[in-house]
């Protein structure tokens, strides 16, 4: 099966680096503080395992094991705001093949095709209608396998409203041709979907209190949350059907980009998907039955992540080192991939690792996301080993030295402070425990 777009996932912190420094160079703005930002934070991905190095020059990117573990953190914490937190919603998983969307994306065998071509008997419309049959479609939405859902959710729900269902999947979707894309271009995104049906009435209501929420959820997790903002849809952009509209907006270096939309449709796409009668869509909005109106809340969360990583990239003074700026990688911490890196200082090898590895157990045995930095072959002094672990975004550095084996104390560095001070290590993984604890319930 050979598909007519590429099959490599294409990273969106690669492509919208990529398309960015191509469109700075060619306005003369390659020397600005936001292609600083850029170049700098691309260097960082590929240095720290957050992307593959090298894949960004081939205009695709793949995640490393850091950016894997982010992005899972992201949608985790998406996954428990829209679900595990609220009443009334629920979770669904719908086929990423489609026959329904209008705006789905087709691949086909190629060697199919050419059959088809090559077959005297069949006319050029013929051979391109039987081309369209044997061609299977792939959603670049999650909107329509919520419609589907519907009348199943009824039974959940008692037919009263309002309620939702929710899905994070793949969606495959045309690119613009902004920035040096080629027209045509298919990328895979990682898409959150939140379906809401709610009484006619309210959805004026709903779509604003979604909208704020939505808003104080990306900036929960942000260093700096003024660089989120909302705006409406104007009315020129908006569909047929389609009352109203809001975008989340982020303010990245090259200008604002949308993380997620929110539509209100009315009833009309519920109705374009049950075209029988509509008496099976109603439901009971208090002593009233009426057909809902949907609201769509979809977010783009590859982009997502790329906007807490810019978020979260700071340089700041060094006030213990001969160098004048640190870089480090300010993730919040519940969404950060590693909380804690183990390294040893002077001593002992064999005995310090033996810590090191009691110690890693305990960490992981606890669901404490650890680094094992002692295992690495190449000596780092402490200041190249901070600033390592500062562009990887961990928490605290835990070293174990000398001074642990003798009395039992270890070295623990803050991030975000810098501040070392020892502990006993009858007492880090409780420290740590009730760090992570209190960032989470934040």
């Amino acid at each position: 099966m050979l598909p007519l777009y590429c099959r490599k996932r294409v990273l969106l912190l690669g492509d919208n680096l990529s398309r960015y420094l191509q469109h700075s160079s060619k306005h003369n703005v390659s020397t600005g503080n936001g292609c600083d930002q850029v170049s700098l934070l691309l260097r960082l991905c590929e240095e720290r395992h957050f992307i593959s190095p090298g894949a960004f020059h081939a205009r695709t990117c793949v995640y490393g094991p850091l950016g894997s573990d982010l992005k899972k953190n992201i949608l985790g914490q998406w996954w428990t705001a829209s679900i595990r937190s609220r009443a009334r919603v629920f979770g669904i998983n719908t086929s990423v093949h489609t026959r329904t969307c209008e705006e789905s994306v087709m691949i086909v065998n190629y060697r199919t095709v050419q059959e088809n071509f090559q077959q005297d008997s069949l006319t050029r419309e013929e051979a391109l209608r039987l081309f369209f049959q044997n061609s299977m479609s792939l959603r670049s939405n999650l909107l329509q396998g919520a419609l589907q859902q519907y009348i199943q959710a009824l039974e959940l729900v008692s037919r009263k409203l309002p309620f939702g269902l929710a899905e994070i999947g793949l969606c495959h979707q045309s690119t613009d041709q902004s920035f040096g894309h080629s027209p045509g271009c298919i990328s895979e995104v990682t898409e959150s979907s939140l379906v809401w049906f709610c009484s006619p009435r309210t959805s004026s209501q709903w779509i604003d209190y979604w909208a704020r929420q939505r808003l104080q959820w990306w900036r929960k997790f942000a260093l700096g949350p003024s660089d989120f903002s909302l705006c409406d849809v104007v009315e020129e952009d908006l569909k047929d059907g389609t009352l109203r509209g809001i975008k989340v907006l982020y303010k990245f270096p090259w200008g604002l980009e949308t993380l997620e939309t929110l539509w209100s449709l009315g009833n009309t796409e519920l109705q374009k998907t049950y075209q029988g009668t509509h008496s099976k869509l109603e439901c009971r909005d208090g002593r009233k039955v009426v057909v809902p109106h949907v609201i769509s809340i979809s977010g783009d969360m590859d982009k997502g992540m790329l906007a807490y990583l810019f978020n979260s990239l700071k340089q700041q003074k060094k006030t213990d080192s001969k160098q004048k700026q640190r870089t480090v990688l300010r993730l919040h911490p519940t969404l950060t991939p590693v909380k804690v890196a183990l390294d040893m200082g002077r001593g002992s090898n064999s005995e310090l690792r033996q810590v090191c590895e009691g110690l890693l157990e305990e960490f992981l045995e606890e669901g404490i996301p650890t680094w094992p930095g002692y295992l690495d072959t190449l000596p780092l002094s402490l200041e190249n080993l901070h600033t390592k672990y500062d562009e990887m975004g961990v928490l605290f550095t835990v070293l174990v030295s000398e001074t642990t084996l003798k009395n039992g104390l270890l070295l623990v560095r803050n991030r975000d402070t810098t501040v070392r001070e020892t502990m006993h290590i009858s007492e880090i993984k409780g420290f740590l425990l009730r760090y992570i604890y209190a960032s989470e319930n934040l």
